[in-house]
């Protein structure tokens, strides 16, 4: 889910912490000395050049796009056009070196501060010297005991679980912190959604080649693409699952949703173990944007007040009709504990065990085309899925992950904040930095 565009949101789906990486273009200037910025001596190497400019040129951002593109490849841009790249310079804009902690001609990694946060840069060039790889990572924690401190500190109510899946679709805890507490999940329900649809794929029901049509009433609001496609134009189920997953779109969703049936999903989630009474009725995201943001707070009152089946009726004669455009995007926390969708970090592993148990290799495919630049080794750790799920006041991520050697991981991290928005990216690249420590020290044990 995702209510406001903000830049926090931005970072989050396409920038900080994901690596970035181009191979063409033409030389740009790079310093041919060394050269001494906040007591730190930077290389004078392409990689030392390009790192003296960054420095320079965040606390002027936006930058324009013509500077951008003397210092970046073609294919980084086109990956993150200038304007995105512009609200992560603007992000870091007061960033300060403390020191250089790896670096080569054409490579470097340095330890940076904004206020009293610390960061990891990652920076790499091509061979014209232009930087094609760009990454802001929060430090991973060296321990559990770091790793809990430092959780604890991201928000009010958090949760977490490292697990190893076993055969028979349970999960054997290596980690945990308020595992068996069930929080909200935002987009991070749309694992059930994609478990209800490859099992009436498996029953036979339909195909991952079904074409689903975009009518009105099934379009939803962004995170997403298909909300602007045109009206009754086609896309196949699997296309849907792959965008419902990677880009976390919420039109896919409720095709998705629609196609399958509410109550699959309803199944899917009790059989998978979150039998949260809350869950019931499942949400399509349209229901959840049309209860939260149009004429708050009558339609979720009113929906609050009722039984399960009257919510049903409700949503049907009622919130099925409002239109889209009546929706208002909410920027504090609103309705976190009541009108979401519900799981805690043990059923959310148990739904990676159960999308794993199903053996389609669609799901696979879908999983792991975005792994939210996670950031661990690919020689490690070949193989990544990623889900998560955002709204004000909750940033949720759930991971599995393979090792070459054949090991299988699961990490779930939940962060709730009821009172007050993540108002930043940074509690974003810190609840990354733990996830990847999780399965550092997983993979060490």
């Amino acid at each position: 889910m995702r209510t406001v565009p903000k830049p926090a949101r931005i970072l989050a789906a396409a920038a900080v912490a994901v690596t970035m990486t181009a191979c063409v273009g033409r030389p740009a200037p790079v310093q041919a000395t060394a050269i001494t910025a906040f007591g730190t001596d930077i290389p004078g190497t392409p990689a030392g050049g390009q790192l003296r400019w960054l420095l320079d040129a965040a606390p002027r951002a936006p930058i324009p796009a013509s500077e951008l593109g003397e210092h970046f490849t073609a294919d980084f841009l086109k990956n993150i056009p200038a304007d995105q790249l512009n609200q992560v310079l603007a992000v870091f804009k007061d960033m300060k070196l403390v020191r250089l902690t790896q670096q080569q001609d054409r490579s470097l990694v340095a330890r940076i501060a904004v206020g009293t946060l610390p960061y990891d840069l990652s920076l790499t060039v091509d061979g014209t010297g232009r930087i094609s790889g760009l990454r802001f990572q929060s430090p991973t924690p060296r321990s559990w005991a770091e790793l809990d401190e430092r959780l604890g500190k991201a928000a009010p109510r958090t949760g977490l679980l490292t697990a190893e899946p076993a055969k028979d679709g349970t999960c054997r805890p290596l980690h945990a912190v308020a595992a068996g507490k069930a929080r909200p999940l935002g987009s991070m329900f749309k694992l059930y959604v994609l478990g209800a649809v490859a099992e009436r794929i498996k029953s036979g029901a339909f195909g991952w080649d079904t074409q689903l049509t975009i009518t009105p009433e099934l379009k939803s609001l962004p995170s997403g693409e298909l909300q602007d496609r045109p009206d009754n134009s086609k896309v196949t189920v699997l296309e849907a699952a792959k965008l419902m997953i990677s880009i976390s779109d919420n039109t896919a969703t409720d095709l998705l949703v629609h196609k399958a049936g509410r109550a699959a999903v309803e199944r899917t989630m009790r059989a998978w173990g979150a039998a949260d009474e809350r869950n019931v009725p499942s949400l399509t995201t349209r229901e959840l944007f049309v209860l939260k943001g149009a004429d708050y707070p009558k339609h979720a009152k009113r929906y609050l007040s009722l039984s399960d089946g009257r919510q049903r009726a409700y949503l049907k004669s009622v919130v099925a009709k409002v239109p889209l455009s009546q929706v208002k995007a909410w920027t504090a926390p609103r309705e976190l504990d009541t009108i979401e969708w519900f799981a805690s970090p043990a059923q959310i592993c148990r739904a990676y065990t159960g999308l794993v148990k199903l053996g389609d290799k669609r799901i696979a495919e879908a999983m792991s085309i975005n792994d939210a630049g996670l950031g661990l080794d690919k020689g490690t750790w070949p193989e990544v899925w990623f889900k998560g799920g955002s709204e004000p006041g909750l940033i949720d991520m759930s991971f599995l992950a393979r090792t070459a050697g054949g090991k299988t991981y699961v990490t779930t991290v939940m962060a709730v904040n009821p009172k007050t928005p993540f108002a930043d990216p940074h509690a974003t690249t810190e609840l990354l930095s733990l996830a990847r420590g999780a399965f550092t020290l997983a993979g060490d044990s």
